[in-house]
């Protein structure tokens, strides 16, 4: 059944908001401008946006992707979707190998069924093993191994194609040699990593194009050796996440952050943890035991184990930090798209593209409906 979206102003793909219809057909956007025929959805007063698109989260709901079930998948799914988060890529930890292919080939098992009312399932995202030991963060340091080419593409069949993203440190043995024999097949995302400004240099020329979590579990940018960030910044083609919860980077960072790379760089990440839309308490990430206390997840010792903030709280942070508007929603949506190769039917609002919606209050952006 068509129906259209009217009375709207819609964010349409050159960044701005149109006074404009929206008809979709079969989960497909058919008609973008007036005249649009269907059953009506009345979006006075509101904003339409694409749905959010979260490239790395590891869990919400009381799930984490490592549990390796599809029942966990379903109920972050669902989630995610009843937070206008439409379309996710979630990520794995640094696990030992045999739990690795559990956890992939359920993410292939679950892609292959239908799924109403739940965000799609775009892809994975590795964030490990392929890491370093000195910046590690809240992954296992006993579990990390060597980046291998013939290993990354098992994994891959192992997934039907899921994998979009691999999270990798370039100065490990054998890591250059992966990013420059499977830049084709996968975004290599330099993070979780101690390197210097040239060996991130020398992963981005190989073709890696993605930086994860700016700011954390990497060096600090140092006037005199500049690391991961400023590899990144003189780049120029490679995305960077940003955990914009307020605690994994302060207000003044994450405008530093849009300040220095740009609306069209930043792809704005939750890193949630099961612990996410759950009371305070013990949960588990990957395995490892954190607590949830005060809006934050901690591991045992004190140091932060991802977010229990979801990409819709990080999304309207962000604003209420001082990014703009538009330069936040394009963070949220075309930008991680583009980051994973997904930006073809995902991301905007465009004829033949995917009718994924979120529309939000204009007084509060808050949440009206999700499409």
């Amino acid at each position: 059944m068509k129906t259209v979206l009217k009375n709207g102003l819609v964010f349409t793909e050159d960044g701005i908001f149109r006074e404009l219809e929206v008809e979709f057909d079969n989960g497909v956007i058919t008609c973008l401008g007036e005249g649009c025929q269907g059953q009506e959805v009345d979006c006075s007063g509101c904003y339409v946006l694409p749905g959010l698109t979260d490239v790395h989260f590891h869990g919400c709901n009381g799930a984490d992707l490592c549990d390796g079930d599809t029942a966990s998948l379903s109920a972050m799914a669902q989630y995610e979707f009843s937070r206008g988060i439409t379309s996710i890529c979630p990520a794995t930890m640094t696990l030992p190998e045999d739990r690795l292919r559990t956890v992939i080939s359920c993410a292939a098992e679950y892609s292959q069924a239908g799924h109403i009312n739940s965000a799609c399932l775009l892809g994975l995202h590795l964030e490990g093993p392929f890491i370093s030991v000195k910046n590690h963060g809240a992954q296992s340091a006993e579990d990390i191994s060597l980046p291998h080419v013939k290993k990354l593409r098992y994994w891959q069949e192992l997934s039907g194609g899921l994998i979009k993203l691999v999270t990798i440190a370039p100065e490990v043995q054998g890591a250059l040699e992966c990013i420059s024999q499977c830049s084709e097949e996968f975004h290599f995302s330099v993070g979780h990593t101690n390197a210097t400004y040239d060996e991130c240099i020398k992963a981005f020329e190989l073709g890696a194009d993605h930086v994860t979590h700016l700011f954390n579990a990497m060096p600090a940018f140092h006037h005199r050796e500049t690391r991961v960030i400023g590899a990144a910044l003189d780049n120029r083609e490679c995305f960077v996440e940003l955990i914009s919860d307020g605690i994994h980077c302060s207000p003044t960072a994450v405008r530093a952050a849009f300040t220095l790379f740009g609306d069209d760089r930043i792809v704005l990440i939750s890193d949630s943890t099961e612990a996410t839309g759950m009371p305070d308490g013990e949960y588990t990430l990957g395995g490892e035991p954190i607590i949830k206390r005060s809006g934050a997840a901690f591991l045992k010792n004190g140091g932060l184990a991802g977010s229990t903030s979801d990409l819709y709280d990080c999304f309207i942070r962000a604003v209420s930090f001082g990014i703009p508007l538009e330069s936040a929603i394009k963070a949220a949506t075309i930008n991680p798209c583009r980051s994973i190769g997904a930006h073809d039917l995902w991301g905007s609002i465009r004829l033949g593209k995917a009718a994924h919606f979120l529309i939000l209050r204009k007084e509060d952006l808050s949440i009206f409906k999700v499409i």
